[in-house]
């Protein structure tokens, strides 16, 4: 056989080599792995996940013989639906990790990050409402993408969507699009028509406006100084015989609300599909990506 034909020997190095490269395809890349992490910190924080796993187990093997009765077949198929709205949302998010790059691989996979995973799913899975799943979707991207906000305000802003509700985040727009709106301008911005003082609807937005007050998500304007004080304003002397015989209206046209910095990065890390760094003063940031309120 002449040197042209003839079969030259496969060292060992070579052989496992061949090996390495036939795992290294076979076995999920690093990216997919991460993923992953995601994901099961994600179902973990949901119970009823490992209920239906092993019902579903149990359906498939009962078929052939006696189906399981009608009350496990309904409550099947109704975890099977919350299932695809799971997967949905899953999928949703780890494209949008897709879209942002590697560079937030060590975050995603960052045992501080995962926690707030868990907390959120809890949330979502207690959500009775698609707005207040999507804004756990946005938290849950944007704190991946973002570091403008600590760990811990990422998990107060997680409490805000668990105890408030579409009423409360309708306010909350309605604000951030019309700084400096008064009771009036923002009911009026929402519903038209005002009705009478001592209606249950006026009850409810006087509830509304304080318990997002109280709660550090809006405030009335002020004015501050140059390092960001606010300045005291003074008091307004009334003439005896000229106060108003009625108290003050749930729909105020004189004091004006703004969000609180609080409210504003809430707003952002929310209600956007996508943040950046938030700017310190009120102003809105430049380059900021456009609203999705």
């Amino acid at each position: 056989m002449s040197d042209g034909n003839r079969i030259l020997p496969i060292t060992e190095d070579q052989v496992i080599a061949a090996l390495n490269a036939e795992i290294e395809k076979a076995e999920p890349s690093q990216r997919s792995q991460i993923l992953e992490k995601f994901v099961l910190a994600a179902l973990s924080s949901i119970p009823w996940i490992g209920g239906v796993l092993s019902a579903a187990e149990s359906f498939r093997a009962e078929q052939g013989t006696t189906r399981l009765n009608s009350l496990q077949t309904q409550w099947l198929r109704e975890h099977q639906r919350k299932i695809g709205l799971l997967s949905q949302t899953l999928q949703a998010i780890t494209d949008r990790f897709d879209a942002i790059g590697e560079d937030i691989d060590d975050r995603i996979q960052s045992e501080e990050y995962l926690a707030l995973v868990r907390k959120a799913f809890r949330i979502w899975d207690a959500a009775d409402t698609e707005e207040k799943r999507r804004l756990l979707s946005n938290v849950v991207t944007n704190a991946a993408g973002t570091r403008a906000c600590s760990d811990d305000v990422i998990r107060l802003f997680l409490d805000w969507i668990q105890l408030y509700n579409e009423v409360h985040f309708a306010v909350i727009r309605e604000i951030f699009r019309n700084p400096a709106s008064t009771r009036f301008d923002i009911w009026y911005g929402l519903y038209g028509e005002v009705p009478r003082e001592d209606s249950s609807s006026a009850d409810l937005y006087k509830f509304l406006i304080r318990e997002l007050s109280t709660g550090g998500v809006i405030r009335q304007e002020r004015e501050t100084n140059q390092h960001g004080q606010f300045i005291r304003q003074r008091p307004r002397h009334v003439r005896k015989g000229a106060a108003s015989p009625t108290l003050d209206s749930a729909f105020d046209d004189s004091k004006h609300y703004v969000l609180t910095a609080l409210g504003r990065e809430f707003v952002h890390y929310t209600m956007n599909e996508l943040v950046v760094r938030i700017a310190s003063d009120t102003s809105a940031t430049e380059g900021q990506p456009e609203s999705t309120l």
